[in-house]
C-alpha cells in the first residue's frame, strides 16, 4: 500500500493516518517501525506527524522504537465502526 502524500491540508493528513493505520491494523499484533512505515507511505515526515497524531489520539501505541495499533483500534476496526 502506498499513498503519496500531497502538500498540505488536513484531508492530506487524515489520508496518511489512515494509511498509517491500515499499514498497523494489518500487521497487528506485530510491531513496525517508523522507517517501515515511512517506506510504505513515501515520506519520513508525513509518516512521522501520522504516527505523532495516532498516538496522541490513542490508536497507535509506541514500544521502544515500533508501534502496533492499540486494542480501541483493532476493536473499532473489528466491528466495522468507521
Amino acid at each position: 500500500m502506498q499513498a503519496h502524500p500531497r502538500s498540505g491540508g488536513a484531508a492530506s493528513d487524515e489520508a496518511i493516518q489512515r494509511a498509517i493505520l491500515a499499514l498497523a491494523l494489518a500487521a497487528y499484533p506485530k510491531l513496525r517501525t517508523l522507517p517501515e512505515l515511512a517506506r510504505e507511505i513515501g515520506s519520513k515526515r508525513a509518516a512521522t506527524r501520522a504516527v505523532a497524531q495516532l498516538v496522541d489520539h490513542g490508536l497507535l501505541e509506541q514500544h521502544e522504537v515500533a508501534f502496533k495499533a492499540t486494542r480501541v483500534a483493532i476493536r473499532c476496526h473489528r466491528l466495522d465502526a468507521w
